[in-house]
């Protein structure tokens, strides 16, 4: 699977285990989903194309590094993809921000959208989506195209965990988008779960399981 990348950093598996026991808190869940979206957003954000300015340090000119084109635009699938979203602004504050209102059909698995809001000039910028879970890979295949509909043409898809069948849905439905996980688990259950999984990532986060 040459479009995705799994990231095996020891402190991004060790959360993800904490992550994964069915007794972590609440505000535990929540606080390593923060940790671990800062770590994967290191690696999500290493082929960004970077130019040089130059500034003054105290003791000289130079020909400093910094990131060209427009700022980077954070994209939430909601309502799960908040707690990615939290984490990654701590790393890049200025990122533009936007949201994609979509719930899953508990019969067909089929997305439904309810809400819809990104920043300007998404063609101009690199676009990272973020989801927890890549599972049936329908809503994260959804939400890309109404990305590239509001004109993206540069998205990458950021998730803790993904499932074989969400990757090879997104692979058929968008081969230019790397996807960026910190798990490939095993399969999808009959209701659409990732296995071993977590369970829902925003019942977790959230408190509503």
């Amino acid at each position: 699977m040459k479009h995705l990348t799994v990231v095996d950093h020891p402190l991004v598996q060790h959360k993800l285990t904490l992550m994964r026991e069915k007794d972590t808190s609440t505000a535990s869940f929540r606080q390593l989903l923060r940790e671990i979206s800062l770590l994967l957003a290191y690696e999500v954000t290493r082929e960004l194309p970077v130019t040089t300015k130059q500034i003054e340090t105290p003791l000289c000119p130079m020909a400093a590094p910094t990131i060209e084109g427009k700022k980077l635009a954070l994209v939430s699938i909601l309502r799960a993809g908040n707690g990615l979203l939290d984490g990654i602004l701590e790393l890049i504050p200025a990122a533009r921000v936007g949201f994609v209102g979509l719930y899953r059909d508990e019969e067909t698995l089929e997305p439904v959208q309810y809400y819809f809001k990104v920043p300007k000039n998404l063609e101009d910028r690199t676009v990272i989506a973020v989801d927890p879970m890549l599972a049936t890979g329908n809503s994260s295949v959804a939400a890309i195209d109404l990305l590239k509909q509001a004109g993206a043409k540069n998205v990458i898809f950021l998730c803790l965990l993904a499932s074989p069948e969400g990757v090879k849905r997104m692979e058929e439905a968008h081969p230019d988008v790397p996807i960026i996980t910190a798990s490939l688990d095993e399969k999808l259950n009959e209701k659409g779960y990732i296995v071993p999984g977590l369970g829902d990532a925003g019942d977790r986060m959230f408190g509503t399981k």
